[in-house]
């Protein structure tokens, strides 16, 4: 048996494979065989030929954010003719419109303002669910729980306990971008470090708050970073105490570069194809054998390049993101309408199952 079907068959088996391992699959496997792989495990997790979706709408706190993240041309100074904190009228008319199409969660996230503490938080969270009954939060990120620690001299645990009491309902992995220091120094590094983001993640395990899980691949990173990121995700994971949630989605998405500092400055442009995305869902989900879900970026990669994905590992598409501003202002974003989303499930031989945050069916 050679090197490549012995890993085919310890796959197969739901045995898990080494980051070595992985990286050899990713590097050398031929992508069908590959996908062929990630299907048979998405199959197992998910029988029913069922694939997710959901609404909900992305609202920007701020765009003020000391971190000037080289990947994002989002972001503003305090002294920006158009720097903003949204006010409380234009999160009502946001959440009066996304109630209007079905949707009853605020993906919230922004800057990190030096002008905002946690109070400002507190506040605000406690506002939007008096005004907004049953409103689901997922919001911030582990980035800015670190910003929110340092500035009031708490610990992750006291941060998210606040939060938490005021509304907060579960917590993206935003900011994770590649967990490797290496990467981070030169694309984020004002940012929290890799140390710092999996520290975060811990204490929300702890605390049984949900949390999502990202990559934000094909800038400066290397395969066998990629593939560390992966493993990292996965030894947390195997972490959370019994019963808990702990990650209950992955997301990749490839880098978009239009206008962002990486690009204008540095010469470094997105390289991500639609058949290098696809062997990426599918060895997430061949690596990632202790997170349930894994979604497929719409949002990035388009229609097509979707829907393939979820005959290679990916079983969610994801939500029809009423309104996202961060990663459209770095290139052309796929919109599609909740009937699309539904259409484009169908069309890709799947049944269409609306759901929340914890990946439970919304009727």
């Amino acid at each position: 048996m050679g090197a490549r079907e012995y890993l085919y068959e310890k796959v197969s088996k739901g045995e898990r494979i080494t980051a070595g391992e992985a990286l050899s699959l990713v590097e050398e496997a031929p992508l069908a065989e590959l996908m062929y792989l990630a299907d048979n495990i998405r199959r197992r997790l998910h029988p029913g030929n069922r694939v997710g979706w959901m609404i909900d709408r992305n609202v920007n706190i701020t765009n003020i954010c000391f971190s000037q993240c080289r990947f994002c041309n989002f972001c503003r100074t305090s002294r920006s003719e158009d720097a903003y904190v949204t006010s409380d009228a234009w999160y009502d008319l946001k959440i009066k419109e996304m109630r209007s199409l079905g949707g009853n969660q605020l993906l919230l996230q922004g800057g990190m303002n030096p002008a905002l503490g946690l109070d400002y938080y507190i506040s605000l969270f406690r506002g939007l669910k008096q005004r907004w009954p049953g409103l689901k939060l997922h919001a911030l990120g582990p980035p800015e729980i670190v910003f929110l620690a340092r500035k009031e001299r708490l610990s992750y645990r006291e941060v998210l306990l606040a939060l938490c009491d005021a509304g907060l309902d579960s917590l993206p992995g935003a900011g994770a971008e590649i967990l490797s220091d290496r990467v981070r120094k030169i694309v984020s590094p004002a940012k929290a470090t890799t140390d710092d983001w999996l520290s975060v993640m811990r204490e929300a395990h702890r605390l049984n708050l949900p949390t999502s899980a990202t990559m934000m691949f094909g800038h400066v990173e290397t395969m066998a970073e990629r593939i560390e990121h992966l493993v990292l995700l996965r030894e947390l994971q195997d972490e959370r105490p019994e019963g808990h949630d702990g990650f209950i989605t992955f997301i990749p998405w490839p880098f978009m570069d239009r206008g962002t500092v990486l690009a204008e400055q540095d010469g470094i442009h997105s390289n991500v194809t639609a058949p290098e995305y696809l062997r990426m869902i599918a060895i997430s989900r061949i690596v990632l054998d202790n997170i349930p879900n894994l979604q497929s970026s719409i949002l990035t990669v388009g229609r097509d390049t979707a829907m393939i994905s979820l005959h290679g590992g990916a079983n969610d598409l994801g939500s029809v993101m009423i309104e996202e501003n961060v990663v459209s202002a770095a290139g052309d974003s796929f919109r599609v309408s909740p009937s699309d989303m539904k259409q484009i499930i169908h069309d890709a031989g799947f049944v269409a199952v609306r759901r929340d945050q914890r990946y439970m069916p919304v009727e």
